[in-house]
């Protein structure tokens, strides 16, 4: 499918979606399927309508180094259970959004390039607002309830490893490095959140983003 209908595709689809609150929109997938890519292009594609456009990434909510780390450096268990603060995503920024919530949010809470807390200015969504976020380990249990509609970028763990490798190359320094991350921590850790969250089955709309100028959908909400 061309990108290009399927951005149209996916934006059409959910700016017909209108609950009586923002509507929060999950995009997950493993790393370096395309999740911010696609997020971004969506933002682009529904600032053209009359609905309000709200984009953040889990990667505002990771939890310190003294956490993320506690397991190993290289933990699979560590990567998938201690990565992020799934509490304070929920506080500042899904239950506000959601049905009853005061809609008074804030997009992030940590700054993981400094390892400090960075509590974003809050900001009051419309009640017609769209959430777009983007992230890792999006519809683990804990966060399942808060989504309006799930999508998955599904992409072969090698992809992840080839585009991620050549992505981190200069945070982790050489291609080599990264790389070994990616088979030690971020792989692992990715089978663990597939045998125990399940995604795919909880995914709405799941796209093979496997080859980014031609994507395909895999499963479509009938919504859309």
């Amino acid at each position: 499918m061309d990108r290009k209908e399927l951005i149209k595709t996916l934006g059409e689809g959910i700016y017909r979606q209108n609950p009586s609150h923002p509507l929060r929109v999950a995009i997950d997938g493993i790393d370096a399927a395309g999740k911010t890519s696609l997020a971004d292009e969506l933002a682009q594609y529904l600032q053209q309508k009359d609905r309000e456009v709200i984009r953040a990434s889990v990667d505002a909510f990771h939890n310190p180094a003294s956490v993320r780390k506690a397991q190993g450096d290289l933990s699979p268990q560590g990567f998938y259970h201690d990565s992020f603060n799934n509490e304070a995503l929920i506080q500042y920024l899904l239950h506000p959004l959601s049905p009853g919530g005061n809609r008074l949010y804030h997009t992030s809470v940590f700054d993981l390039i400094n390892d400090q807390p960075a509590l974003s200015s809050p900001k009051q969504a419309s009640q017609n607002a769209i959430l777009l976020l983007d992230g890792i380990f999006l519809l683990r249990p804990v966060l399942i309830k808060y989504w309006d509609l799930r999508f998955y970028l599904d992409i072969s763990f090698e992809n992840s490893i080839k585009r991620g490798s050549l992505r981190d190359t200069n945070i982790f320094g050489s291609a080599t490095a990264a790389k070994r991350r990616y088979r030690l921590r971020y792989i692992p850790g990715q089978k663990l959140y597939h045998s125990e969250a399940r995604p795919l089955d909880r995914a709405d709309i799941i796209i093979d983003n496997n080859k980014l100028a031609d994507p395909e959908f895999i499963k479509l909400s009938p919504d859309f």
